[in-house]
């Protein structure tokens, strides 16, 4: 009796160390490829309050949930910067949320959001999803995880969805970069060719939820 205790505690602790919470219920649906994406704001670690339609003159926004904690997200903070200084001038800039329950890790609280976009000289907004509201409506469940999104019309539409490239851990290794892949083929006027791969990272921490990584 004890080994069967025993080994039904391994293969408890096996399923919830890979399981991927869901986010929280909602009433509207995630936005998948194609979708038009609802207009937000949310604030930036300046103060101001950052609005996707503050962007309707661009051709597109790099749209990434990361956050302070997670060594993925810390692993891709150079890459992030790095597609800023390559895109923004063409017309995607970045534009960074943080998703986490501040309370699940005191790191992800506000002002030490600030602190971090201080400290690594973020050239793009470090914006507060206090509510979880927006990474709710992308249907996000990692850090990092980015989605490329097309602007016509003042209209954003999600083209790409899932990691910034496939070397989660070291930038030296990486082989595809997904997200400069897919503004590429953006910009030249094509459809992408790679609409979705696996966020690789840190789950969620969901507000009255418990989340495993």
């Amino acid at each position: 009796m004890k080994a069967w205790i025993s080994l039904l505690a391994v293969l408890i602790t096996t399923v919830a160390a890979t399981f991927t919470p869901a986010p929280p219920s909602d009433e509207k649906r995630p936005h998948t490829l194609g979708d038009v994406v609802q207009d937000f704001k949310l604030k930036n670690v300046d103060g101001r309050m950052i609005s996707l339609s503050d962007y309707k003159n661009g051709k597109g926004v790099i749209v990434i949930f990361t956050t302070n904690h997670c060594p993925f997200s810390k692993a891709y903070e150079e890459r992030m910067i790095a597609l800023d200084r390559k895109y923004a001038s063409q017309g995607f800039p970045v534009v960074a949320i943080q998703p986490n329950d501040p309370a699940a890790y005191s790191e992800d609280s506000f002002e030490n959001m600030k602190a971090r976009a201080q400290e690594k000289s973020y050239s793009f907004p470090y914006l507060s999803d206090e509510a979880q509201t927006v990474a709710r409506l992308f249907g996000a469940t990692r850090t990092p995880e980015a989605f490329v999104l097309k602007q016509v019309g003042g209209r954003f539409t999600v083209e790409y969805t899932g990691a910034i490239d496939d070397s989660p851990q070291v930038a030296s290794g990486v082989k595809r970069r997904y997200v400069e892949e897919a503004v590429n083929n953006l910009l030249a006027g094509r459809p992408v060719v790679t609409t979705t791969t696996k966020a690789i990272g840190c789950a969620i921490k969901w507000k009255g939820m418990m989340s495993y990584e």
